[in-house]
């Protein structure tokens, strides 16, 4: 144990003893920079822009900007939230039903209906069609007002809720659902 211990005093020694530098060394460092090729041509642009772009930048929005990006934000919810599904529009079947269009999309499935309260959650009774092959299915039924629990059925094995539309809130007991309220006039 004490040549273990005479070994690390040496070396405790040795490493408190001052480092001493040559007195040229700046001298030889910028040497050396001086020395080294210039950046290509092609390159500096370039290092330029990335430098540029990684610089944070404070952003400042006035109330009025702030309140013209909300309202952006919203206009574009809105439209998405109307286009995407279930669309209840202004056109009206007769006697008083709305025409509302039902879309999901399910890019894997070979066949989906919608089913629910307005058809007795029948499987066969309101299958969807595949617009144009890309996985967007879609159904168009006249509704009278009132609320509606509904869901798609995939397959003709997996039930799956409306992802653009509200859940119901009494589906615990069975498969899930979503809700449409189709307002009367």
């Amino acid at each position: 144990m004490a040549e273990r211990d005479d070994r690390l005093d040496r070396a405790i020694e040795l490493l408190r003893e001052p480092v001493s530098l040559r007195s040229d060394l700046e001298q030889r460092i910028m040497a050396e920079v001086e020395a080294a090729p210039p950046p290509r041509a092609w390159a500096r642009p370039l290092w330029s822009a990335l430098e540029w772009m990684r610089r944070g930048r404070p952003v400042t929005v006035s109330p009025l900007g702030g309140l013209a990006l909300a309202a952006g934000v919203a206009a574009i919810l809105v439209v998405g939230r109307w286009s995407v599904g279930p669309e209840r529009g202004p056109a009206a079947a007769e006697d008083g039903a709305s025409v509302v269009q039902f879309v999901i999309h399910a890019p894997a499935a070979r066949s989906v209906s919608l089913v629910g309260d307005f058809n007795d959650w029948s499987q066969q009774a309101t299958p969807m069609q595949e617009a144009r092959g890309a996985g967007v299915w879609t159904v168009t039924l006249p509704l009278d007002p009132g609320r509606y629990r509904y869901a798609f059925l995939l397959d003709e094995n997996t039930w799956v809720s409306d992802p653009s539309a509200p859940r119901a809130l009494d589906d615990e007991f069975g498969p899930p659902s979503s809700v449409v309220t189709i307002g009367g006039s």
